[in-house]
């Protein structure tokens, strides 16, 4: 057979016009993501993505191409990280960044690059999400689509196949360009099928409903754990809770707020000290004023180098019935890798490690059982899922971002709560003690939100469901391998030709 065409004959890029045009590249998949959301430009990000990497003249100019473009992604979409580790931001988005430029070689110049350039990108965002410490899900590819049409895929293969048809989007404008209008309609009929698909599968059945108080205390932003200001916190959340003049069956608090130090421990120049005994009776006593469930979000210490993250169900009789320790932990937040190491080269690092739950990631309540993702969990799709595997008829999220500096990381956590609504077929309630607290649909549609540093009590009559989704029954694995097939697969082909 006569040698194949490039994907698209046009004039090769210039050298010199590489790296600003990954760049423009970079900055669209940036605005694409929360909080700016201009979902879109992802679309025009990959398309020069694409062609940068189709029209340079050698790999080195290809990943550099790619490098760039993940480098701005990054840097914009994880700034927030600059206010908490300057240098573990640039860390970030130097190292991950160049994760993007072998995605760029990786995909070829052929047209075997319709195959192999969406598996690459499945492969890299898998990779940033499981590792290293655990993985950085941030600035993903599916939250820049949560709010666009192929987010109906969801159901069927979560976020990787999310990204696959994100992917294949911007590479059908590239074709559409440059006139390649031989492929253009396959890669159309394929993401169009994928998305009627999404569309129709099951995605659970109503058992019951609930009527829901999600509680938003309020203060102010970039404030850290201080055990003079723990009692502060909790009576802000108590305060708000006592607005709640109509029934409800579920009164949610956020993560951290109930922080109690032990009994006993001196003032040692608080005012107050919000302390164990007194923790657990005010709990108690305020879900029997409202009546209700009360889920609070617990942390303190628990021995000398230990510390404790965890979720409770109280019920209508003050009795704490079911207990969540939080399993996926933060590293350099909650844990610390390489303790020893790392502890040469900073003081900055947490005294003591949060202990690491292990138990099913649900709490059993007289109201339902409800699937659990605290903070951190919530973003990554194998806690949701797991969740709603072992029994969760709702998905809650309590969370803390109230540390956190601008609105970024918060605007993402709630994309990431619509994600994991649509993958699992669940209703999804977050709450946070400054922001953002949300109240979302199966179907990823954000029906409340607070703003942030307000206190605020979001009111919602949401639906207990069962069943699972094809995303919650497989999980990421199947695409995983399939990603890694299909590249091998278009590559062999290439070489047979």
């Amino acid at each position: 057979m006569g040698k194949r065409q490039p994907f698209g004959q046009t004039v090769a890029v210039p050298k010199r016009h590489s790296l600003p045009g990954g760049l423009l590249a970079g900055f669209l998949i940036a605005f694409s993501l929360p909080p700016w959301g201009w979902w879109p430009l992802t679309f025009l990000g990959i398309a020069i993505f694409d062609h940068l990497a189709v029209q340079t003249t050698s790999r080195r100019q290809r990943f550099f191409a790619g490098w760039a473009t993940g480098f701005l992604w990054l840097a914009m979409g994880e700034f927030w990280m600059f206010d908490l580790t300057a240098p573990g931001w640039v860390l970030v988005f130097v190292v991950f960044g160049a994760g993007y430029g072998l995605v760029a070689v990786a995909g070829g110049q052929d047209d075997g690059r319709l195959i192999r350039l969406p598996a690459a990108f499945v492969l890299m965002e898998w990779f940033r999400w499981a590792y290293p410490f655990g993985g950085v899900p941030l600035a993903t590819v599916p939250m820049t689509q949560v709010a666009s049409p192929l987010s109906n895929v969801l159901p069927v293969g979560g976020g990787l196949l999310l990204t696959a048809v994100t992917i294949s989007t911007g590479q059908l404008l590239r074709l559409v360009i440059i006139r390649r209008f031989d492929l253009a309609p396959l890669v159309a009929g394929a993401v169009t099928v994928l998305v009627i698909l999404g569309a129709v599968v099951p995605t659970g059945s109503v058992i019951d409903t609930l009527d829901v108080a999600v509680v938003q205390g309020g203060g102010p932003q970039r404030t850290r754990a201080d055990r003079c200001e723990n009692q502060n916190v909790f009576d802000r959340h108590e305060a708000a809770t006592a607005t709640i003049t109509t029934p409800v069956d579920l009164v949610m608090w956020p993560e951290n707020v109930v922080n109690p130090s032990p009994d006993g421990t001196p003032l040692g120049g608080c005012e107050d000290v919000f302390l164990m005994t007194e923790a657990m009776e005010s709990v108690a006593r305020i879900a029997r004023e409202q009546n209700a469930v009360l889920i609070p979000g617990w942390f303190h210490g628990d021995g000398p180098n230990t510390t404790v993250n965890y979720s409770t169900a109280v019920t209508a009789e003050g009795e704490t019935v079911s207990r969540y320790d939080k399993v996926r932990i933060v590293p350099f937040g909650e844990f610390v890798p390489l303790r020893g190491f790392i502890e040469n080269f900073s003081d900055e690092v947490p005294g003591r490690d949060v202990r690491q739950g292990t138990g099913p990631a649900v709490l059993e309540t007289p109201v339902g059982t409800l699937g659990i993702s605290i903070s951190w969990e919530i973003f990554f799709e194998s806690r949701g899922r797991a969740a709603i595997r072992d029994g969760g008829e709702v998905l809650v999220n309590p969370t803390n971002g109230s540390s956190y500096w601008l609105t970024i990381l918060q605007s993402q956590q709630i994309a990431s709560s619509r994600l994991r609504a649509q993958e699992t077929g669940r209703w999804v309630l977050q709450a946070a003690p400054t922001g953002f607290s949300a109240i979302v649909s199966p179907d990823g549609e954000v029906l409340d939100r607070t703003g942030i540093s307000e206190q605020k009590v979001l009111f919602g009559t949401i639906e207990r469901r069962e069943g699972l989704t094809l995303a919650t029954r497989l999980g990421a694995g199947p695409w995983v391998v399939l990603a890694l097939v299909a590249m091998l697969a278009a590559r062999f082909g290439r070489r047979v030709e």
